[in-house]
């Protein structure tokens, strides 16, 4: 039933670990909670930019029990008890699954719901209000799932992919298209088909739909994940909880929610169920040190210091050594990154390898350094 009352609930994915931003990031103060791009934090910054549409009390996070105390230190008050820790990885179906079925307990019924990244920065957060707004709108109509794809610049290959077909629907001023289908991380030709064709867009993982549409595709498509999370829903608020919790979530499946939902969900016959927003917002995953320079040098060339330094001879650096003063001379495109106890030099161009740095020490059992 079509329902203008239902209030939204904002879901935030924040049990990444960030690992090519070693040395910065660690298994307890991984990417999300660190101020990689700005003062505050991304996860402050992604709470921020939420504020204007939905109270703190209605803002949720899922993480895992190591990163749970730093991400509660950096919530507003009433976020802090929204707050849902995974006993283990399960990926995103069963994350927003969880969520979902707290959603549902806390809402008395149905509710709206969008689930986002804790690690994104979006340089327009006015328009990017505006889109979220407009995807709501489109996700109150029970079956209908809306996804933001971000219109792409270049033929990444480190990006998912969403097609768009047929007429749009209108909200808000902007237009939502039915999808096609999702694929995953494409070889560079069939990205570069996929740029010129103008019909895809990059998928950012941000979803919108109502908490009962979601649990239905749940049911449909992952039974055995739906099931048993009804009968942890029964806990919810008792002190059964958290061993209920650890019992039944190892058993979930490790699937994402692209896979397990999306996809299938445009597979079906009949009216289309999920559509994409294109929006233009400023976006950037920063998935790299490499990606942290691209925002914020202002010109080609530009060397990038976080702290006090000089330069000669030097172009393309992103140096961050904040406690000491950086010389750089004769260097060209080096991202530098210090911390107490470690140092990392690598080319820009490289900047991805980082987390092949950090599969060698957990392979070393470098906890000290993990």
């Amino acid at each position: 039933m079509f329902n203008k009352n239902l209030l939204t609930h904002v879901v935030i994915l924040a049990g990444g670990r960030g690992t090519r931003f070693w040395p910065r990031s660690r298994t307890r103060t991984p990417k999300q909670l660190l101020n990689i791009v700005g003062k505050q934090t991304m996860l402050e910054q992604t709470v921020a930019r939420l504020r204007p549409l939905v109270p703190p009390d209605r803002i949720w996070s899922v993480t895992n029990a190591e990163q749970t105390a730093a991400l509660k230190r950096q919530l507003p008050a009433a976020s802090r008890k929204r707050v849902i820790t995974e006993p283990v990885g399960r990926n995103t179906a069963a994350a927003i699954a969880l969520a979902a079925i707290h959603i549902r307990h806390a809402a008395k019924g149905d509710a709206l719901m969008a689930v986002l990244p804790s690690d994104q920065f979006i340089g327009e957060p006015k328009k990017y209000r505006n889109i979220v707004a407009a995807a709501l709108d489109i996700a109150r109509e029970p079956g209908r799932m809306v996804v933001l794809g971000i219109p792409p610049t270049r033929p990444e290959t480190g990006y998912g992919y969403i097609e768009r077909i047929g007429d749009p629907v209108n909200a808000g001023g902007f237009s939502a298209y039915p999808v096609r289908r999702f694929t995953e991380k494409p070889a560079l030709s069939v990205a570069q088909e996929y740029v010129a064709s103008g019909n895809y867009q990059w998928n950012a993982g941000m979803f919108f739909w109502r908490v009962s549409t979601f649990l239905e595709n749940l049911e449909r498509h992952l039974p055995k994940t739906h099931a048993e999370l009804e009968k942890l829903a029964t806990a919810i608020g008792t002190r059964a909880y958290d061993k209920k919790l650890r019992a039944i979530y190892p058993k979930l499946e490790n699937i994402s929610v692209d896979y397990a939902i999306l996809e299938r969900a445009t597979q079906q016959s009949g009216a289309p169920q999920v559509f994409v927003i294109p929006a233009e917002i400023g976006w950037s995953d920063i998935g790299s040190w490499a990606a942290v320079y691209e925002l914020l040098a202002s010109q080609p060339d530009e060397n990038v210091l976080a702290g006090e330094g000089h330069t000669i001879d030097a172009s393309g650096n992103f140096l961050y050594s904040p406690g000491k003063f950086v010389a750089a001379i004769g260097v060209k495109d080096l991202v530098i990154v210090e911390t107490p106890d470690a140092l990392l030099i690598v080319p820009r161009d490289r900047a991805q390898d980082v987390a092949k740095l950090v599969k060698h020490l957990e392979e070393q059992k470098r906890k000290d350094l993990l």
